[in-house]
């Protein structure tokens, strides 16, 4: 028998070459010259998951053998006994990818052959048009429409509108102030427009952020009906999970929801009740490939499609992971796209590509995908306190972003 390829070492890289900070694991192996790489960032707490990487995880995982990825990512999740968080799912799965990485590499063969091959050639994106006004975010959905993209969010001004001149107390707090009432009469006024301009042809979708009170979301999901969305996005928060069955009484209105889920309990009743339409995870809040390839085969049963998060602070690393996980997938839906500039492309050399809205894989074994050190390097990640987090109603009260 043939002496196992073990982990000889794992490295934590941050960087930041846009606005977001990106946390990327480097798992090195006793093969020389044969290393994975993995997406673990929560560019919020970008400092608490390398600490975990590093302190934690690192030593645990050292002298393993790579082929048990599935035995390690069982024993990491429990070895801290408490579980299901971010800060451990995010380190988790900078390991678990990494692995699927070097077992690709390994066999000769892309990720997605591994999980089963290929369901289509290339996985259908959605970009994100905004602006100030209908009339503006419909002239940046003309001009993704002329780029070839046909799935595409609208949004207008950002999460939860324009805050406008909102009637604030006295003495009221700094912070990313919205009125939930005058977000809903907006957006269905910009959303409307946009359909009037650019017809039913064209997949609109639209993200709530999570930001009403359960029963005007309920009103909300019907309002917006006549608009045929493709999908509405996270209507609902977590703590409000019961709400869908309303929503699902209420209306026909397609939901998608699951960005900020961690713990299994989140999305299962969902999924077993067919209480929304696509999944929406962030592939390495959930703990990474392992996971994530578990969930879409248990939500193909139910007939729900997979649409996992995919904004800037999903790290190229990460995309790659989603694009392998889109194209095996018969239950696939549709695929977030942020759309990187040029120097991301160097920093991350195989970096999934976007031609007339479709994503296209490279083909190479493993993720596909690696990562330039010394050019990652140049980019810093800096510490700040994110402002769009610090969300306010009208008179002051803390809201969820």
């Amino acid at each position: 028998m043939s002496k196992p390829i073990t982990i000889r070492d794992v490295k934590t890289i941050t960087t930041q070459p846009e606005g977001q900070r990106l946390v990327i694991v480097k798992v090195l192996t006793s093969e020389p010259g044969l290393y994975g790489v993995g997406c673990a960032t929560f560019t919020q707490r970008f400092h608490a998951v390398v600490a975990a990487i590093e302190k934690h995880l690192k030593p645990f995982v050292i002298g393993r053998d790579v082929m048990r990825s599935e035995e390690i990512f069982q024993m990491a999740m429990v070895s801290g006994y408490w579980r299901n968080g971010p800060v451990l799912n995010n380190a988790i799965s900078g390991i678990d990818q990494a692995l699927w990485d070097i077992k690709g590499k390994l066999a000769g063969m892309p990720v997605f052959e591994l999980l089963g091959g290929k369901s289509r050639e290339a996985a259908h994106v959605y970009v994100h048009a905004d602006g100030p006004t209908p009339k503006a975010v419909t002239e940046n959905v003309k001009g993704y429409l002329n780029e070839g993209y046909r799935y595409i969010r609208v949004q207008m001004g950002g999460y939860g509108g324009r805050p406008g001149d909102l009637p604030k107390p006295e003495g009221a707090p700094p912070g990313a102030y919205f009125d939930p009432r005058a977000y809903c009469r907006n957006m269905l006024d910009m959303i409307e427009y946009v359909r009037s301009e650019v017809g039913f042809e064209v997949e609109l979708l639209h993200d709530v952020h999570e930001r009403l009170q359960p029963i005007d979301a309920v009103q909300f999901a019907k309002d917006v009906e006549p608009f045929k969305l493709f999908f509405l996005e996270d209507i609902l928060a977590p703590e409000d999970l019961e709400w869908f069955s309303r929503i699902r009484q209420q209306c026909a209105t397609p939901i998608a929801m699951g960005e900020l889920f961690n713990h299994p309990r989140e999305w299962q009743p969902l999924i077993s009740g067919k209480l929304i339409d696509f999944l929406r995870m962030h592939v390495s809040q959930m703990g990474g490939l392992t996971p994530a390839r578990r969930v879409a085969d248990f939500a193909s049963l139910y007939g729900i499609r997979t649409a996992w998060h995919g904004p800037g602070d999903t790290s190229p690393v990460g995309h790659a992971a989603n694009l392998h996980l889109d194209l095996w997938a018969p239950n696939f839906g549709v695929q977030e796209w942020c759309r990187f500039p040029e120097h991301v492309y160097e920093i991350f050399p195989g970096t999934p590509e976007v031609r007339g809205g479709y994503m296209y894989p490279n083909e190479r074994p493993g993720l596909g995908i690696d990562v330039d050190e010394k050019l990652a390097a140049k980019y810093p990640c800096e510490d700040f306190v994110e402002a769009w987090t610090q969300t306010r109603l009208p008179d002051g009260s803390p809201a969820r972003p």
